[in-house]
């Protein structure tokens, strides 16, 4: 009888490890998220900024940071597929009849959300979800593999050690890479916003092209470590800037987007 209590002991261990290990990642991380909604606030007029309170009057945190994370608090499998999008290796060219069937990927659960915040006869409530969507949806499309392969569920079946501890290539790019950086969300938002925003030209653009560029960076031939155990250091020093560009230009862009839709 203890034999088998042992070894059923043992499976249902087993088959937690492997539910843990297969689970899909958050995109960015908790950090991430509210990196770019501490950024985005920082970059509106007053006269959005007073919208947006407006709409999060009455949230535990009502800022653009502390609802961040709201939509991968609340993700089911029915509204998973809206937090990315897979586009065509090599190529990163978007077909919304091939690659957003039904509106069901991050571009077009930007664009709806979008259209919500700005429609002032919708519902206050509903315009508050949308906000908190717009906020949630326009930082995981900066993260490269929501915009990433298929076939390894954007980079989530692509093993790595990390700092010595078994990782994958979506983990690094969540959250073990801005965890390196060794600072805070706040502190870190308020070190991107100081610095020289992108040209002009590469914030400008749909979601679509912002996909692309979340994409380009996915196929560019040393996005993937050339093993499971790699030179961390030297990903690092090439990598790092290149997620710190895409934390701010997600807040640029969000910002962007609040000023199109409450700023007028």
């Amino acid at each position: 009888m203890l034999s088998g209590l042992r070894a059923c002991c043992t499976a249902l261990l087993a088959a937690l490890l492997l539910t843990a290990a297969s689970a899909p990642a958050l995109a960015w991380g908790p950090e991430g998220h509210r990196i770019v909604g501490e950024l985005a606030a920082r970059q509106l007029r007053p006269a959005t900024a007073a919208a947006v309170a407006a709409l999060l009057a009455g949230e535990p945190e009502p800022t653009l940071a502390g609802v961040a994370n709201d939509a991968d608090l609340h993700k089911t499998d029915a509204t998973g597929p809206l937090h990315y999008i897979n586009l065509p290796p090599g190529r990163c060219d978007y077909q919304p009849a091939r690659d957003c069937p039904d509106g069901r990927c991050v571009i077009a659960a930007i664009e709806r959300a979008a259209a919500v915040v700005g429609d002032r006869r919708a519902a206050s409530a509903d315009r508050r979800q949308a906000l908190k969507d717009l906020v949630h949806f326009v930082a995981d499309l900066h993260q490269p593999l929501h915009a990433g392969r298929a076939e390894d569920r954007g980079g989530n079946r692509v093993p790595l050690r990390w700092q010595g501890a078994p990782h994958n290539l979506h983990q690094l790019w969540d959250g073990l890479l801005i965890r390196a950086i060794g600072t805070d969300a706040t502190r870190l938002a308020a070190s991107l916003a100081r610095r020289r925003k992108p040209a002009a030209s590469t914030l400008a653009g749909p979601p679509a092209a912002w996909a692309r560029q979340s994409c380009a960076l996915v196929a560019s031939a040393d996005f993937y470590p050339a093993a499971e155990t790699f030179d961390e250091a030297a990903y690092r020093r090439r990598w790092q800037p290149v997620l710190e560009t895409q934390l701010q230009r997600a807040g640029l862009r969000l910002a962007a987007q609040l000023e199109l839709a409450l700023g007028h």
